[in-house]
């Protein structure tokens, strides 16, 4: 399976210069840590969604790049899709994602059972570990958060929920930034 590494957003809730897939914890760019991980996964191919908003995350990666106009994630992802190069099902994940491995990429994809599947968090978790849970919404009955990691195919939905931190700590603001550095 392809993996598309989503990083054209602004990132404008980090409250920083750089840009955001560029940000570095632990002394590290996200993206780099995110690619890193998918290359430590069984992933096939890595290929990351840059778009206007990030140029310089583009010419930084030395994986291959699908330019999108920066108009959001779903629209990105949309672009990224319809570009043709690309076969269903693809494992999605957010640049922001710093405590993501190998091991728990290679989790999602065992998850996977065919059609798209959404991995979750409890929101409880993100609270308990201190990062922000911004959006978060009711499945059975739960309240959680999406992680930025899911597999999008052809056929019916599925999610998984896991209480794993690797997948939880997205850095959204400069307090999950130094929440995850707490954890690397």
């Amino acid at each position: 399976m392809d993996a598309l590494v989503m990083c054209g957003g602004r990132g404008t809730r980090l409250d920083t210069e750089a840009e955001k897939p560029l940000f570095r914890v632990g002394g590290v760019p996200m993206v780099d840590r995110v690619v890193g991980a998918l290359e430590d996964s069984s992933v096939e191919r890595v290929i990351a969604v840059t778009s206007p908003n990030a140029p310089e995350t583009q010419s930084h990666l030395d994986v291959p790049c699908i330019e999108t106009p920066g108009e959001g994630y779903v629209a990105d992802l949309d672009a990224a899709l319809a570009d043709g190069r690309l076969a269903r099902p693809v494992l999605t994940v957010a640049a922001d994602l710093p405590l993501l491995d190998g091991e728990i990429v290679d989790r999602v994809l065992d998850e996977h059972n065919g059609g798209s599947l959404t991995v979750l968090v409890p929101a409880s978790l993100k609270r308990a570990l201190g990062v922000s849970d911004d959006p978060t919404f009711d499945n059975g009955g739960r309240e959680v958060a999406p992680t930025g990691v899911n597999v999008v195919g052809d056929g019916p939905d599925d999610a998984w929920l896991t209480r794993d931190r690797r997948v939880a700590v997205n850095v959204n603001t400069l307090a999950d930034a130094r929440v995850a550095e707490q954890w690397l």
